[in-house]
């Protein structure tokens, strides 16, 4: 119920997302909102410390200390070894499972790292810094885990909830992993960015934030090197719409769940492409919108304004 006692409109599942975690102590131990699913991603940001032995990060099947619940995936990089690896593996009824084990790891000792784990259908990949590094098959059902637990020798920086990119991005198999603003959790609202070449096919614009409590509007517009306006996406939170509004101020609503509630997170894409610019909203494609390639070459500035907090932005 929102404040007011208004009922929420429903939104699918797929479309929720849960906010960042900043700083959290070690051990740490979550809810996963919604559960795991095929297309959700974990982005893990922090540094191994100077003398670390191993760290774990445990996908769980629930959070209870007696029994123990089960593992379904626990990753758990080692470095106290002559060679150091990660070991894989899943605890299922008491009893660990055959143990998988990666040599190369690609995590140091006093070195930040940018993890991403990414579930697909079948099995989980892994990407550290960028780079692919494993995947795991499921030996339990992905819809069985609820919750995430990290463990041992290891500084969190962020942990990120989040869907993937739902554009094609030249047949990588991540999504770009954008970090969280770290210096502060939030960024200064008015912001602007420049786009100092434009907008070219190919590129993405992320904007993920919060919601405020006391909500009015949430605008991203882009503007031209005259300084005039050329497109502008505005979430308006008094009549629940989403709309592109041209720079003669026609509008055009979205036709998709409205997500932008008090104290929830979003995540905008805009992707650039041969005619406009494509949305995608907590990781859904939501449509489209033209803009010639001379109007994207020509744009100069992205500004992000309204009653949000800011968490990344990225062009």
């Amino acid at each position: 119920m929102s404040p007011g006692g208004e009922k929420l409109d429903p939104i699918p599942d797929s479309f929720l997302l849960q906010p960042p975690v900043f700083h959290p102590v070690i051990p740490y131990v979550t809810t996963i909102f919604g559960g795991l699913h095929t297309g959700k991603m974990v982005m893990l940001q922090g540094v191994v410390p100077q003398h670390a032995r191993r760290f774990q990060v445990d996908f769980q099947c629930g959070c209870s200390l007696q029994p123990r619940p089960d593992i379904a995936i626990h990753f758990n990089p080692r470095f106290h070894t002559t060679k150091p690896h990660v070991i894989c593996n899943t605890l299922h009824g008491g009893r660990w499972q055959a143990e998988a084990r990666w040599p190369g790891l690609a995590l140091q000792r006093e070195a930040s790292f940018l993890i991403l784990f990414l579930f697909g259908n079948e099995a989980m990949k892994v990407s550290v810094n960028g780079k692919h590094f494993l995947h795991y098959p499921y030996r339990l059902p992905l819809s069985r885990v609820d919750t995430l637990g990290i463990f041992g020798d290891i500084l969190v920086k962020a942990v990120g909830f989040l869907n993937i990119n739902p554009f094609l991005e030249g047949g990588r198999e991540y999504p770009a992993g954008h970090p969280f603003q770290l210096k502060s959790p939030r960024l200064d609202v008015p912001c602007s960015r420049a786009l100092s070449r434009g907008l070219w096919p190919g590129q993405v614009i992320v904007v993920r934030g919060l919601v405020l409590q006391e909500s009015k509007d949430f605008t991203l517009s882009l503007w031209d090197e005259s300084a005039h306006v050329s497109v502008t996406l505005r979430a308006s939170f008094t009549d629940r719409t989403l709309a592109w509004i041209s720079p003669w101020g026609r509008k055009r609503l979205v036709l998709a769940p409205f997500l932008f509630y008090p104290q929830r997170f979003f995540e905008v894409l805009l992707l650039c492409h041969e005619g406009g610019l494509k949305l995608a909203l907590n990781g859904q494609g939501v449509g489209a919108t033209s803009l010639s390639q001379h109007a994207l070459e020509r744009l100069a500035e992205l500004r992000i304004s309204g009653s949000i907090q800011l968490y990344c932005v990225h062009c």
